[in-house]
C-alpha cells in the first residue's frame, strides 16, 4: 500500500478543524498529521512535519492565511496549500493564488469534493472551485492571443505553447519528451523557460496562469 497524504489543518476554531479530521480520516489514503491556529503557528508546525497538503484558513489571528502561504512557498517552493476559507471574495482569491496556493475552495464543499481536491493538489495538480474559477477566468475574458502574450514579460514561443499545453494536461517531463520526440533534458529547460517566462513557481502554477490568459486550446 502507498503511503497515506499526510495533511495540516490551519483554522482558528477548534470545532471545524475537528470537523475537518473526521471527514479526512474517513478516507484510508488521507492522514491528519497536524493542526495551526493561525498562520505563525502553520509555518512552524509544517517546518516539523513537512505535511504533503496544507489545507489553510484565510482570516486568522497574528498571521493571516494569505500571509502564512506566502511565508510557506518563499521557504518551500513545493509546498502544497490549499485555501479552504468561507469567503467568496475577489479580494482574498487573487492574493491566495498569488501567494501561492495551488487550490482555492469554499467550505460549503461535501467530504468527498475536499478529498478529491487534497489528493489532485498532492498530485500536483491545481484545483480551484466552480466559481472561484469562473471568477479567475472572467479576469481574462475578451482577450485574445496577442493580448494574453502581452500579458507577459516575454511571450512564449510555439514549442513552449506546446510543451504548457502538455503540462495543462498532466503529462510529466519523461512523457512529453516521449510525446514529442524530444529529450528529456530538453524538455526540462523549456519547462524552466516556462516558468521563468510565466513568473510562476512551479508548472502547475504555469499552467493555471496559462489556462486564466486563455493560452491553452480546450
Amino acid at each position: 500500500m502507498p503511503d497515506p497524504i499526510r495533511v495540516l489543518l490551519v483554522d482558528d476554531q477548534r470545532l471545524m478543524r475537528d470537523g475537518l479530521r473526521t471527514l479526512l480520516e474517513l478516507e484510508s489514503d488521507l492522514e491528519v498529521v497536524g493542526e495551526a491556529g493561525d498562520g505563525q503557528q502553520a509555518v512552524q508546525v509544517y517546518a516539523e512535519l513537512k505535511p504533503n497538503v496544507v489545507l489553510m484558513d484565510i482570516r486568522m489571528p497574528t498571521m493571516n492565511g494569505v500571509e502564512a502561504t506566502s511565508r510557506l512557498c518563499q521557504d518551500w517552493p513545493d509546498a502544497n496549500i490549499i485555501i479552504l476559507t468561507t469567503f467568496d471574495d475577489d479580494k482574498y482569491v487573487f492574493e491566495g493564488l498569488r501567494a501561492g496556493a495551488k487550490g482555492y475552495l469554499l467550505k460549503d464543499v461535501s467530504g468527498e469534493e475536499l478529498a478529491t481536491a487534497v489528493r489532485a493538489v498532492a498530485g500536483g495538480n491545481a484545483l480551484l472551485s466552480p466559481s472561484v474559477a469562473r471568477r479567475v477566468l472572467s479576469q481574462f475574458a475578451g482577450l485574445g492571443p496577442a493580448k494574453a502574450e502581452a500579458a507577459l514579460p516575454e511571450p512564449l514561443s510555439d514549442r513552449e505553447l506546446e510543451i504548457l499545453q502538455l503540462i495543462a494536461q498532466g503529462l510529466s517531463n519523461p512523457e512529453i519528451a516521449a510525446r514529442l520526440f524530444l529529450a528529456e533534458g530538453t524538455v526540462k529547460n523549456y519547462v524552466s523557460n516556462i516558468l521563468q517566462k510565466t513568473d510562476t513557481r512551479d508548472r502547475t502554477q504555469a499552467a493555471l496562469k496559462a489556462k486564466t490568459l486563455g493560452l491553452l486550446n480546450e
